[in-house]
């Protein structure tokens, strides 16, 4: 089994330089650690679909900004589900992540976290999230509760396909529904599109995370993307970040965008294209860097589309 540490990729996920080790007190270090609040790229992921889809629907809308309080709400359940999914995915994945260097100091795997106390902490995040959830309208809390039947099956996908990168899209990109369900009550095609995108971005984003665990993958019988596409990963990558894109041009042609948000795409077009050109597949660090990346993948289209309902709300 391959120790990507050892090899010059990503340290094991036991390993930070995070807030969480150097200040939070011991008792809370291996729950911080299960809910990924050292790694701070899962939630930002989570995130900016719900921030795409506000700032979408506030052009739409003619509003200069999206609602301040919304992207807050959107901010805290982002936080608070991410980890409430990691938890619950360290509880279902327990045999594996003991099996896989990365992941095998985990806190469930290691003894640092009991299971009663996992599910503990699993319930008082999803409290937290359903606290989040009950601020908006009733078609957006609905909204809410039916992506809770792709999280629920999603640990279980690379157990029966290669293909459980789709499945993580579907339940991770819900956010570009949730935030123009948020201000207006109801969907449309712009924010279907915009959901669409945000899946094509996700299976693309983690084919290349998955890259890190490929032999481990494959030495214990779970599939990913990365294992089906291996040599031919660069050109499937081409192939979803360009649907990305070309989805999100078609989100913002519906809701009316304008010069902004089509800059932002060209930006983010761009970013994929270094991601892509950069990409080395066999090199974990190289991986890593480059999925974290996706962050500010994300703050370009968001910048673009902010910027494209502020001008539209002062000059029309």
């Amino acid at each position: 089994m391959t120790d990507n540490a050892a090899q010059g990729g990503a340290l094991p996920d036991s390993v930070s330089r995070h807030w969480l080790d150097r200040f939070a007190p011991d008792w809370l270090k291996p729950y911080g650690r299960l809910a990924r609040w050292d790694r701070p790229i899962g939630w930002w992921l989570l995130l900016w679909p719900c921030w795409w889809s506000s700032a979408l629907a506030s052009i739409a809308d003619g509003r200069a900004f999206p609602p301040i309080w919304q992207l807050i709400l959107f901010l805290i359940g982002a936080v608070a589900m991410r980890g409430a999914g990691c938890t619950y995915n360290d509880l279902v994945d327990q045999d594996i992540d003991a099996k896989v260097a990365r992941t095998r100091a985990r806190p469930i795997p290691s003894g640092a976290v009991s299971l009663k106390r996992a599910l503990l902490f699993l319930f008082l995040q999803c409290l937290v999230g359903l606290l989040v959830l009950i601020q908006f309208n009733a078609f957006t809390i609905g909204l809410g509760f039916a992506s809770l039947v792709f999280v629920a099956v999603y640990p279980f996908m690379k157990r029966v396909t290669n293909w459980p990168q789709v499945v993580l899209g579907i339940s991770f990109s819900w956010g570009a529904l949730v935030g123009w369900a948020a201000i207006f009550g109801s969907l449309g095609w712009a924010p279907v599109l915009l959901y669409a995108a945000a899946i094509s971005w996700t299976v693309a984003y983690d084919t290349i995370y998955a890259h890190q665990d490929k032999e481990d993958d494959a030495l214990i019988g779970i599939g990913s993307t990365a294992q089906f596409f291996g040599a031919r990963t660069r050109p499937a990558l081409v192939g979803f970040f360009g649907l990305a894109v070309a989805l999100l041009l078609g989100a913002v042609m519906l809701a009316g965008g304008g010069y902004f948000a089509y800059l932002g795409l060209l930006g983010v077009a761009a970013h994929f294209a270094w991601q892509v050109a950069t990409l080395d597949t066999e090199v974990a660090d190289n991986c890593l860097l480059r999925f974290r990346s996706n962050r500010d993948a994300g703050a370009i289209i968001f910048a673009g589309l902010c910027l494209d309902a502020l001008f539209k709300a002062a000059f029309g």
